[in-house]
C-alpha cells in the first residue's frame, strides 16, 4: 500500500479509506449518470464549456459536468478532506499528482484502450512522477506545453541569423545580436517562478530526467548533477538586460512583444500574454541548446494537463466514455486552438505556429519533463535559483549547490526513507 502520502497531506484529517460517496458519478433524477470533472486550468474554461456542451448534446445516458475553478488544487484538497470526490480530476503532471497517487486516491486504468493513442514519451513522464515504481497506469496525458527559446522571427530573418544547435553556437548568436545593438535576451526574474523556465530548459539537456529519483535512492547528489546546469544559467545573465531582477514576468512579456529583445527563454504558455501586447508579432521557437553535443539537446515538455479517475468513482465505464470523447481528434484540436498547447495524443494535429521550430522534437518524442515537477513546493527552488543568480560572490556556485542538497534532504526526508526502504526490499 502507498501510505507515505498520508503524512504529506497534513491537511487531510480523515482517513483515505474507500467510502461509498454521495454525488460521485451517481444517477441523477433525469436517469443519466453524471460524471464530474474538476480541472485546474481556469484559463481554458471556454474550451471546456464547449466540450461539456458538445458531450451532453451527443450522449443520452451520461451527463458531463466540468468545473474549472480559479484555485482548483485548494478546492480539490478541501473536498478530499470531506471525502467528496469528483469522478475525474484534470491536473498537471507535478508533485500534486505524485502525492495523490501515493495516497491511493487514483484508479488503475491500465485496461483503458485510449492509452495506446498517447505518445510514449508522455506516458513515461507520468511514470517518472511515481515516488516508487507502481504497477499500473493512473493518468491519461492530454496536453503538454513546451519550454525553450521564443524568438522574434522577423528580426532573425532581417539579419539572417540561424537557429543554434549547440551551447557555443547560442553564445555566438547572442554576441552577434549584441553587435547589432539589439538586446539578445529579456528576463522577468523579479517574479521568482520565471527563474525556473531557463533552469528547466537547461536541465533536460545536462542532467538525467530522473535525477531526483536517483538522489532519493542515494545514487548521486545534486552538487554533481546540477553543477553544469547552474553554470550555464548564470552565463545567460551576460546577454540579459541590465538588472533582470527589477522586471516582472509581465514586464518581460511586454518588452519582448515590443521588439526590445530578439529572444525570450520561456515556455509556450507565455505566447498569449505576449500577443495581448502585440497581436501581430511573428514568433517562432527552438529547443534550448545547453549542450555542445547537438544530439544531447532535447525539448523541455511536460504533462500540462492529464486526467485521472478517482479510485472511488463507481462508474468506471462512463468515465472511460468521457475520456474517449475528450481524446477524439476534433476535441483535442478544440483545446489546441484555444490554448496553443501540445497534444499528448498521437496524430496529425495543427500545432500553433510558434511551435514550428519544436515540431520535430514533439513528433519524435525527443523530450523530457520539467525538473521542477519533482520539487516540493515548500523547498522554494525558484527563490533559491534567484538568490544564486543575484550572488556575485566567488563561492556562489558551491553555496547554491550545497544548499540544494541540504534543503532537498530537509523537505524530502520521509520520502527518501520510503524510497530507500523500497530499494532495500528489492523493489517490493
Amino acid at each position: 500500500m502507498r501510505k507515505y502520502g498520508m503524512a504529506v497531506f497534513g491537511w487531510m484529517a480523515a482517513s483515505m479509506a474507500a467510502v461509498a460517496l454521495s454525488g460521485c458519478g451517481q444517477a441523477e433524477n433525469n436517469g443519466k449518470i453524471q460524471i464530474e470533472i474538476v480541472q485546474y486550468k481556469p484559463e481554458a474554461v471556454k474550451a471546456f464549456e464547449e466540450l461539456e456542451r458538445k458531450f451532453n448534446e451527443t450522449h443520452d445516458d451520461i451527463e458531463l459536468k466540468i468545473d474549472s475553478p480559479n484555485d482548483a488544487m485548494t478546492i480539490l484538497k478541501t473536498r478530499f478532506i470531506r471525502e467528496d470526490y469528483p469522478d475525474i480530476i484534470g491536473i498537471g503532471g507535478d508533485i500534486n499528482y505524485s502525492n495523490f497517487l501515493d495516497s491511493d486516491m487514483l484508479m488503475d486504468i491500465s485496461d483503458y484502450e485510449g492509452l495506446s493513442e498517447i505518445q510514449e514519451a508522455y506516458l513515461n513522464t507520468a511514470k517518472e512522477l511515481e515516488f516508487v515504481p507502481e504497477e499500473g497506469t493512473y493518468a491519461v496525458p492530454y496536453m503538454a506545453n513546451a519550454a525553450g527559446v521564443l524568438y522574434n522571427k522577423d528580426i532573425f530573418d532581417e539579419h539572417g541569423w540561424s537557429i543554434p544547435k549547440t551551447w557555443d553556437e547560442f553564445k555566438a548568436l547572442c554576441e552577434d545580436i549584441q553587435a547589432e545593438g539589439i538586446q539578445p535576451l529579456y528576463f522577468g526574474f523579479k517574479d521568482t517562478w520565471t527563474c525556473l523556465a531557463p533552469w528547466n530548459a537547461i536541465s533536460v539537456d545536462l542532467a538525467p530526467s530522473d535525477v531526483c529519483a536517483q538522489v532519493n535512492r542515494g545514487e548521486t547528489i545534486f552538487t554533481e548533477q546540477y553543477r553544469e546546469v547552474a553554470v550555464v544559467i548564470k552565463e545567460l545573465l551576460t546577454y540579459a538586460q541590465a538588472d533582470p531582477f527589477a522586471y516582472s514576468y509581465n514586464d518581460a512579456c511586454t518588452a519582448f512583444a515590443r521588439g526590445e529583445s530578439a529572444m525570450y527563454v520561456i515556455g509556450s504558455y507565455a505566447v498569449p500574454q505576449i500577443k495581448t501586447v502585440n497581436p501581430d508579432i511573428n514568433i517562432d521557437s527552438f529547443v534550448f541548446p545547453a549542450s555542445n553535443v547537438a544530439e544531447e539537446n532535447i525539448l523541455n515538455s511536460g504533462n500540462d494537463l492529464q486526467f485521472s479517475i478517482m479510485e472511488n468513482c463507481p462508474n468506471k465505464e462512463a468515465a472511460y466514455e468521457v475520456l474517449n470523447f475528450l481524446l477524439e481528434d476534433e476535441n483535442v484540436q478544440i483545446y489546441l486552438d484555444d490554448q496553443n498547447a501540445v497534444p499528448c495524443k498521437k496524430g496529425d494535429f495543427t500545432l500553433p505556429s510558434m511551435l514550428e521550430g519544436m515540431t520535430e522534437y514533439i513528433r519524435e518524442g525527443k523530450m523530457a519533463d520539467y525538473q521542477d515537477h519533482h520539487y516540493p513546493s515548500e523547498m522554494s527552488v525558484d527563490a533559491m535559483i534567484q538568490t544564486y543568480l543575484m550572488d556575485d560572490s566567488e563561492n556562489a556556485l558551491d553555496t547554491f549547490l550545497t544548499r540544494f542538497d541540504t534543503e532537498w534532504v530537509r523537505y524530502n526526508r520521509d520520502l527518501i526513507q520510503k524510497v530507500q526502504e523500497y530499494e532495500a526490499k528489492g523493489g517490493n
